[in-house]
């Protein structure tokens, strides 16, 4: 597999980072791990954007999700004429959520353009990964997820507070794409987000061999976030960065 980071900054976009997507290739396949504010506008410096094949959203918050509505008018209106549908795994009511965002009568909504998917916990199946979903800890239906590809495997948090489905997700994972909004050394809502020492704890309770920090909060000092979770993870740990690319099964695996 091969990821490709998009944008990983968290809640709204930062200066040159949009919000949270990610492109994971295998097998000749392109699926998108959510996308959030800005995020289509970024895609088009790394693929064609006619060519993604799938899309995951992990949940409904819109630094998440509401860059698929510019991305249905890209494929619903194009010269030529509409682009097959292709389809949007998400969290119940994702279909409707998504209409409304958009001020689209629910009938037929975005349908014509996305074959909308449910999620529920356990196996699933996207394109020739082959996937597991489980909810984590979010005050909206959220969903975490484990991509696996000739003996790669890949773990994405989406959005969680303290979680132990994420744990077992995330078991001996090659590479743990962890969210990390909050620091330490400040109050925040239980049951929301995690912060770099309690990223750095689930890598290292999972067995992760290599952590991936993103949502990075642009009022955050990412520094900081890296230096907690070095605290508490051993292995490898570095910052998501628009651009950057993760080879998994290759040598190195980065």
């Amino acid at each position: 597999m091969r990821l490709t980071i998009i944008g990983s900054s968290g809640s709204f976009p930062g200066p040159g980072n949009p919000a949270s997507c990610y492109l994971v290739e295998a097998g000749g396949f392109r699926l998108l791990l959510d996308l959030g504010n800005g995020a289509l506008g970024a895609l088009q410096h790394y693929t064609d954007i006619y060519r993604i094949d799938a899309v995951y959203l992990s949940h409904l918050h819109t630094d998440h999700c509401v860059d698929l509505c510019s991305y249905w008018v890209a494929r619903t209106y194009p010269p030529g004429g509409r682009k097959p549908r292709i389809p949007v795994y998400g969290p119940s009511g994702v279909a409707d959520r998504m209409a409304e965002i958009y001020g689209l009568d629910p009938d037929p909504g975005m349908t014509e353009t996305f074959e909308f998917r449910e999620l529920a916990p356990g196996p699933v199946r996207i394109g020739p990964i082959s996937a597991r979903v489980d909810q984590v800890n979010h005050p909206v239906e959220a969903f975490g997820i484990r991509l696996e590809h000739a003996g790669s495997t890949l773990t994405y948090t989406g959005d969680t507070g303290c979680s132990e489905e994420l744990l077992h997700l995330a078991r001996d994972t090659d590479l743990f794409l962890c969210e990390a909004s909050f620091h330490d050394h400040r109050q925040h809502p239980k049951d929301m987000h995690l912060t770099g020492s309690e990223a750095g704890e689930h890598a290292r309770r999972a067995g992760a061999r290599r952590l991936l920090l993103t949502h990075l909060v642009p009022w955050n000092d990412d520094a900081c976030t890296l230096t907690e979770a070095r605290s508490a993870f051993a292995g490898p740990v570095e910052l998501a960065r628009p651009g950057a690319v993760y080879e998994l099964g290759s040598p190195g695996d980065g």
